[in-house]
């Protein structure tokens, strides 16, 4: 098993590529089943709060069991604890305090949370494992150039995700109802600023990351919510006849 975990790895990683650009084709047609778009289909629902906490749990969980044997077993690097640092900063945020900054959220489907839990297990695996048991870096490869610069997009995309989904939260004023057009930080350029975090939070991992692993995932992270970013975009400018026309979808100046 030790000698071919590591191409059972790889298999992963490139059937995770595969299936984000299958997201991303599939998306494209039939529309994102989250949020605002979920009274649209049918079925049993999650709430909000317990679908973010319980869907993402597998990746806070995956890193966190193999840091202690990693440590245990004395084979994770500086480089390797970093990274694995990143990942799992991310994912406290997102299952421990995310859901509870929820306000009424919409139920989840339950469809879509079981989609998303499977992949928080997979990916999770997939990341914790690799980092820890099998990436081999010297121990200066935390000076290195690419890593400085992965480590510097990192915090800036999760510093831009967190900053904006605190907009968006903000929009209402209690009592008040309805959707709002979003104001503020990088809204001011583009529809989704949050989606664009993100993105910009895992290039940055994958890249001090230089895997294939994290590669794969800033991809998947681009091809799902890329779509979901020109859902978003479209929706607001049928809904507001005054949304910025000058705003872009998820790329500032760009896209």
């Amino acid at each position: 098993m030790e000698l071919a975990e590591p191409h059972l790895l790889d298999a992963l990683a490139y059937l995770e590529g595969f299936f984000g650009l299958l997201g991303f084709v599939v998306l494209q047609w039939v529309g994102s089943p989250y949020g605002r778009y979920s009274p649209q289909w049918s079925g049993p629902r999650v709430p909000a709060r317990a679908a973010w906490l319980l869907q993402e749990l597998p990746s806070l969980a995956w890193p966190l069991y193999e840091c202690a044997r990693a440590r245990a077993l004395r084979l994770a690097s500086w480089p390797n604890r970093i990274l694995l640092a990143m990942f799992v900063l991310h994912y406290i945020h997102r299952t421990l305090i995310f859901p509870l900054l929820i306000r009424g959220g919409k139920p989840t489907l339950l469809f879509s949370y079981v989609l998303a839990f499977i992949f928080c297990t997979y990916n999770g695996y997939l990341q914790s494992r690799y980092l820890s048991q099998y990436a081999v870096y010297p121990e200066p490869w935390v000076t290195h150039p690419w890593f400085l610069a992965g480590f510097v997009l990192w915090l800036l995309g999760m510093v831009i995700n967190i900053h904006s989904d605190h907009i968006l939260r903000n929009l209402r004023k209690p009592g008040e109802t309805g959707y709002k057009i979003p104001r503020g930080g990088l809204f001011e350029y583009v529809t989704a600023a949050n989606y664009f975090g993100e993105v910009i939070e895992w290039s940055g991992f994958a890249l001090a990351s230089w895997s294939l692993q994290g590669g794969v995932f800033a991809l998947f992270t681009f091809c799902i919510l890329i779509t979901r970013a020109k859902q978003h975009h479209q929706w607001y400018l049928e809904k507001f006849e005054d949304y910025p026309k000058s705003r872009k979808i998820m790329i500032p100046f760009l896209y």
